[in-house]
């Protein structure tokens, strides 16, 4: 990230989708998606250290730090699959009741969400138990796909890849406080919490931003980055946003680097 240079490949991850890095304990966690697996990968030696089973078509991922547990979202299995986070055994799975999109952890109230779009709402799992303990309906979102939690706010945002609207929840109310269109196919969601700032990638190429104040979003900027810029990561000490692509100036895959705006 300082120097823009690839410092290290990782071979035999099929069809990758989710990433999820853990600082603390220097380790990867990758979804080989085309495997239905989830790999555990050294991030100073970029070493496989192991891999566990999933249902079909893993995407996303989250950590859960109280049971040290990953949880992988198998977006047409309609599962999660819970996996050790040391050795990638797995631990459980929860049905969903209908086709997954991404999935979030809620430190606050200890709790999983799962945007459920096939069925249009967001599913509350206590991870204790790896039951769901509530359905969240969301009107007005055909099949809600990307999420992203706001912790300090106590707001989970909604990406609806059927209509391409941005919906935000109250975690407190369940009640929805916004909806705000978005680019076409909305996907990935990015929050950096210290610009109260919102980035809504679309694999149409739009990028979206959104700022929270006062517990309510307001659309701030929208543009075209690339055909395919569906992926956004924000680094949150320098505030930059970062989209790969598959095609880049040069017509190969590229990695965008953009600094915050005002």
């Amino acid at each position: 990230m300082r120097t823009q240079k690839v410092v290290r490949t990782i071979p035999n991850l099929p069809g990758v989708h989710g990433v999820l890095v853990l600082p603390g304990t220097r380790r990867v966690y990758a979804t080989a998606t085309d495997a239905n697996q989830m790999a555990i990968i050294d991030e100073d030696t970029g070493t496989v250290l192991g891999r566990g089973p999933t249902g079909d078509y893993p995407d996303g991922l989250a950590y859960d730090p109280q049971h040290q547990t990953v949880w992988t979202t198998n977006e047409s299995g309609g599962s999660e699959t819970i996996l050790d986070a040391a050795t990638a055994a797995p631990r459980g799975t929860v049905d969903v009741g209908g086709q997954a999109g991404n999935i979030a952890y809620d430190p606050t109230a200890r709790q999983i969400l799962v945007a459920v779009q096939g069925r249009n709402l967001l599913a509350v799992i206590d991870p204790t138990t790896a039951t769901i303990t509530r359905r969240v309906d969301l009107p007005g979102c055909d099949h809600d796909h990307g999420l992203a939690i706001d912790d300090t706010d106590r707001l989970a945002f909604v990406a609806c890849d059927g209509n391409a609207v941005l919906l935000t929840v109250d975690l407190n109310t369940w009640q929805i406080l916004d909806t705000h269109p978005v680019g076409q196919d909305p996907d990935v969601l990015a929050y950096d919490p210290a610009n109260h700032r919102l980035y809504v990638a679309a694999e149409s190429g739009w990028l979206t931003t959104l700022d929270v104040h006062n517990r309510h979003t307001s659309v701030t900027g929208s543009s075209h980055l690339a055909d395919g810029a569906h992926v956004v990561a924000v680094d949150p000490s320098t505030h930059r946003s970062y989209y790969p692509v598959p095609h880049g100036p040069d017509g190969h895959p590229a990695l965008l680097v953009f600094d915050p705006g005002p």
